[in-house]
């Protein structure tokens, strides 16, 4: 079966490639359910990831404004 009937069908390959003729992924397809937790999981990652970056954005916004402030008289 071929990507285009892969898809007609509902079902997607591992690797979604656009030239299928250089790689042909072993198909493997999984029910709703674990799509849907594999989803949550990624969801959750990325998530976290974007803490992550929020709290690296203000240490570094700290860094570059010197780590205490001087006041002017």
């Amino acid at each position: 079966m071929n990507s285009k009937e892969l898809f007609e069908n509902d079902c997607f390959p591992l690797c979604w490639l656009e030239d299928e003729e250089e790689f042909e992924a072993p198909v493997q397809r999984k029910d709703l359910t674990t799509l849907l937790a594999e989803l949550e999981d990624i969801k959750n990652r990325i998530n976290e990831i974007s803490a992550k970056e929020w709290h690296l954005a203000k240490l570094m916004k700290f860094h570059q404004q010197g780590f205490t402030t001087t006041t002017t008289h």
